[in-house]
């Protein structure tokens, strides 16, 4: 199985936005919705699968497995995660029952092996990368889950570029099976991977699966100057997240108004003009896209046929510069030597 940046691969779908749903988030809990969106995007010739088993607490992978009852399953690739608590990041877990220990991460693959109703999985990734862990364990863990013919396939999500190197050369020395890809955030408004991530990638033949390519909405023209901010929205949920006050969103909604007139000019949406862009960067190999509704997969299906001219690439790298953010504390991960104190102060 090859992850490998191959350039203009398409998109995969995420079922993240199916179940429950947490981090503040409200998703879609109709199972049976759920399965048509998902079916309805395998029709539509999508092929890759990613889900984790946080998302609404293994809910996600349920509806996965209900999707490819059937005899859908052979048509796939299939990925989902493992790392954090079922009850989400941040929340207090009972011992051993979160991170990327041998002995959790045994456990979490039989999980959600069973949560899917599948015998293997195509592509097994590490949520985050665990500092308390010794990565030769980690790979040695997944090594075995490879000769085991559980997974056939592992990967990183939201990774630094240093961490991707130690593991590459952990498992040169080792003897271990290697990372095959990366799941990084990437879009117009989150660039950062450009500096360092993406070259490391392709560096090691490694593929990149970028996660939110609209910026949580905002790319697909959610959150517009004067347009108010409806409760049951992404951004009403989450308004601390979302603070409209604030100037990285002050900027986000200029940026937004120019964007739209720049793909209205190139005769495309505002969401296909994002998700274009990001699948023109010749070390991502697929964006992933996670609809909560039917309609909102229709709106991005077909965004991987379009190509975008040198002018509008070159006019997006004016509006936002290569290898930055609008919003510098959008990164997806923060190290612990800056989000805990005790690593740089003794009290």
């Amino acid at each position: 199985m090859d992850y490998r940046p191959l350039g203009r691969t398409g998109m995969m779908v995420s079922p993240f936005c199916l179940g429950a749903m947490m981090f503040g988030r409200s998703g879609n809990r109709d199972h049976d919705a759920g399965v048509a969106i998902i079916h309805r995007a395998l029709d539509a010739g999508i092929n890759f699968i990613d889900t984790a088993d946080v998302y609404s607490a293994g809910e996600s992978e349920e509806i996965v497995g209900k999707a490819l009852a059937g005899g859908r399953r052979d048509e796939v690739i299939l990925a989902t995660k493992c790392h954090f608590p079922l009850s989400g990041p941040g929340s207090e877990a009972p011992p051993n029952r979160s991170g990327s220990s041998r002995r959790w991460i045994r456990k979490a693959c039989d999980d959600s092996l069973r949560r899917l109703g599948t015998d293997w999985i195509d592509l097994y990734q590490l949520h985050r990368f665990d500092p308390a862990v010794d990565i030769d364990e980690t790979l040695g863990a997944l090594s075995d889950l490879v000769r085991q013919g559980k997974i056939r396939a592992f990967g990183s999500s939201t990774f630094p570029s240093e961490r991707i190197v130690e593991a590459q050369w952990v498992a040169e020395r080792r003897g271990r099976e290697k990372f095959s890809c990366e799941q990084p955030p990437y879009s117009i408004f989150v660039r950062w991977i450009e500096r360092d991530l993406l070259p490391t990638c392709a560096r090691y033949d490694m593929g990149t699966l970028v996660w939110s390519p609209l910026n949580g909405g905002w790319l697909a023209g959610r959150y517009r100057k004067g347009e108010p901010i409806y409760p049951e929205s992404r951004a009403g949920r989450m308004a601390a997240r979302y603070n409209m006050e604030s100037p990285a969103s002050q900027r986000k909604l200029e940026l937004v108004d120019e964007l739209d007139k720049l793909a209205n000019d190139s005769g495309l949406s505002l969401t296909h003009l994002a998700l274009a862009w990001c699948l023109e960067h010749p070390a991502v190999t697929s964006a992933i896209i996670g609809p909560r509704t039917m309609e909102q997969l229709e709106q991005q299906l077909g965004a991987d046929e379009s190509r975008l001219s040198v002018e509008v690439l070159d006019r997006i790298d004016e509006l936002v510069p290569a290898g930055t953010n609008v919003d510098p504390n959008e990164m997806g991960w923060r190290p612990p030597e800056l989000s805990r104190r005790r690593r740089r102060r003794p009290r």
